[in-house]
């Protein structure tokens, strides 16, 4: 293996730096260092931690990596060369957030998003509302690709509804989860969903279609699970969902052909496209759906009473770049129908670049190449390799309180060993989603787990049980392994 000090001339060639005089004790004491920060730091600033604070811990994990590689004499020059190389790696990735916004805010302004809510929610039964709760909610949370969003509007309306019927608060709330979390990890406009592939070095949409294969089979269980539990339990009264429909009714104007472009971009997906294409066009058709649909909420985006040349400009621009807000008569709906657009995605990729550094500081001074050493020690089978992400993950949720760190660390330190393995990054990505993404909401003390039963108002005791799809996922993702079903290769 080449010395510490040669640089691959490209991307694909780029190796983990190797230093043969780090020790393992070495190499492990940035990761400590920076879960005992993220710890006390979501301690210290709970939810706000992902504004900004969580970011610099991460720099700072670079800054006691760089401690350790120039006591081990590595150049600074080499260390940044490995954190330029892995930042730019990630520039597909962020483009892609930055268009996933623009898309978010078209959609929600043509009136897409509230088509889909207003649909979603018709199709409540008391015999069958456990499954209805998780429909809608997967409906909406891939609509918007935001399980906290979910929650905290029609979650909480569905908590209300079931408690009206007679429903344990937790059989509800582990549905609405379960549905929430679904749709966080397949919608295209998730952060998760684009931070996985970013960290294992793969592309969004086939991280999709690739998670689909142990997602789908999780979600059919457990529906069929919950649907058993509606025909088990007596329920009493309505699910009366009149006066939310209403007010959607009332702010936008309701249509089918809207669908028409999400199944634009659909097709796109399925014909392979580019994903900058795909969402470009996703964007463009939303903005020209917005003006020909919701005339006059583009038109009061865009600062005016009535539509003209430049206020469809201003409002179309606005709903793409910036902070969007669309009020109703119902406060809980307002919060649903706001989209951050373009800036929104601002905070996910200032998280990808300071884990970009930590990566790269990591690799520039072979604390990665030590460390996935000794695990690939021990994981001498592919099953092993699965199980030790699966468990990287489950100890950063626990340890560190966040999912987002969940993803990130477990992604930068495997993605080269599933390489070196012959396995394609969509075998990494989709483990960290299925392991990483959905077992936040079960930790009591994570960031995920403290807001949605904050939100919900059911303890995360209460609904453990009742999260079938987000205990369910990792164990599907280790099933699929342990058999050697859909192992994706790597091909030249």
């Amino acid at each position: 293996m080449p010395n510490k000090e040669e640089k691959p001339k490209y991307r694909e060639d780029e190796h983990i730096v190797e230093d043969k005089n780090l020790t393992i004790f070495q190499a492990l004491i940035p990761v400590f260092a920076l879960v005992a920060m993220l710890a006390y730091n979501v301690f210290v600033f709970g939810d706000d931690a992902l504004s900004g604070s969580n970011q610099f811990i991460l720099l700072m994990g670079g800054a006691v990596a760089a401690i350790v590689g120039f006591f081990n004499k590595v150049s600074y020059e080499q260390m940044i060369d490995e954190v330029a190389e892995n930042v730019r790696s990630t520039t597909g990735a962020l483009l892609i957030l930055l268009m996933v916004g623009a898309l978010s805010g078209t959609w929600l302004v043509s009136g897409i998003i509230p088509s889909m809510i207003y649909y979603g929610l018709q199709i409540l039964n008391p015999t069958i509302f456990l499954a209805a709760c998780v429909i809608i909610c997967a409906i909406i949370s891939v609509a918007t690709g935001s399980s906290w969003t979910t929650s905290a509007t029609v979650g909480i309306a569905l908590i209300g509804i079931g408690d009206a019927l007679g429903i344990s608060l937790g059989m509800t709330a582990g549905a609405v989860l379960s549905g929430a979390y679904f749709g966080d990890k397949m919608s295209p406009l998730s952060d998760t969903t684009n931070l996985a592939p970013a960290m294992a070095g793969g592309d969004l949409f086939s991280h999709i279609r690739y998670m689909a294969l142990t997602t789908t089979p999780t979600i059919i269980i457990t529906l069929v699970v919950f649907i058993i539990m509606g025909f088990t339990i007596d329920t009493t009264g309505d699910a009366d969902t009149s006066s939310i429909l209403t007010n959607i009714g009332a702010t936008f104007n309701i249509n089918g052909w809207l669908f028409l472009v999400p199944l634009s971009v659909i097709f796109l997906i399925v014909k392979k496209a580019p994903p900058l294409m795909a969402l470009l066009v996703g964007t463009l058709l939303g903005g020209l759906f917005a003006l020909i649909f919701q005339p006059d909420i583009v038109a009061t985006i865009g600062g005016s009473s009535q539509l003209t040349f430049e206020s469809a400009y201003k409002g179309v621009l606005n709903a793409i770049t910036v902070d969007t807000q669309i009020a109703t008569n119902d406060p809980a709906l307002n919060d649903l129908f706001s989209s951050g657009g373009m800036s929104g995605m601002l905070g996910t990729i200032w998280l990808i670049v300071c884990a970009m550094v930590f990566g790269g500081i990591m690799d520039g001074i072979g604390a990665l190449e030590r460390i996935t050493e000794s695990l690939l020690k021990l994981a001498k089978t592919t099953f092993g390799l699965f199980a030790s992400t699966v468990g990287s993950c489950l100890a950063l949720n626990i340890t560190a309180s966040d999912q987002y760190l969940a993803i990130v660390v477990p992604g930068k330190m495997f993605s080269k060993a599933y390489a070196e393995r012959g396995l394609a990054p969509e075998n990494l990505s989709r483990s960290l989603e299925d392991s990483g993404t959905v077992t936040s909401v079960l930790v009591p003390w994570n960031t995920c787990g403290a807001y949605h039963s904050g939100v919900l108002g059911v303890g995360v005791g209460e609904y453990f049980f009742y999260a079938i799809f987000n205990w369910l996922s990792p164990f599907m993702t280790l099933l699929f392994a342990a058999f050697k079903i859909k192992i994706k290769q790597l091909t030249e």
